[in-house]
């Protein structure tokens, strides 16, 4: 089976917003996807985009995504790409299909002048941490995620 790895395009938000909510499932937070496909839209394709897409399609259907952006390292005066979402349909897990997102992926950064590409897994998905040291991506144990939301960022706020 052939899979083609590309960028989004308008129309296909419907199979995007499917695949995050599978991915939310998978990271046991079904409920958590508020994102509608008019607002992904409005994201993806308008004249200055600030989140991106690839779609891996196999037999003209979509079983894989890549959500990123770009951030941006003062330290090396460049941007990064931060994969906000990599998902694969279950039963195309194995084929290949990851890796030719991040090979996507990797060449995006390569247009872009990125030196790095940067994003967060869950600590028990094995899964995923196997393949991403497959592709000799490493564990940056030294930076620990932060987050501020909810009533703390209000408080913040007001």
């Amino acid at each position: 089976m052939t899979v083609i790895v590309r960028p989004a395009r308008p129309g296909e938000e419907g199979d995007i917003v499917r695949l995050i909510r599978a991915l939310a499932i998978y990271e046991h937070e079904p409920d958590a996807v508020k994102i509608s496909e008019e607002a992904l839209r409005g994201h993806l394709f308008n004249d200055h985009p600030r989140i991106f897409a690839h779609v891996a399609e196999a037999e003209g259907r979509v079983v894989g995504i890549a959500v990123w952006f770009l951030n941006f390292s003062t330290w090396t005066g460049k941007h990064g790409l931060y994969l906000e979402d990599l998902f694969v349909e279950p039963e195309m897990r194995g084929a290949g299909v990851a890796r030719a997102l991040f090979k996507a992926l990797a060449e995006e950064a390569k247009a872009r002048d990125c030196p790095r590409i940067d994003w967060a897994v869950l600590d028990w998905n094995e899964l995923g941490k196997g393949l991403y040291r497959k592709l000799g991506a490493w564990h940056n144990a030294e930076w620990e995620p932060w987050r501020l939301d909810g009533a703390a960022l209000k408080a913040l706020q007001d």
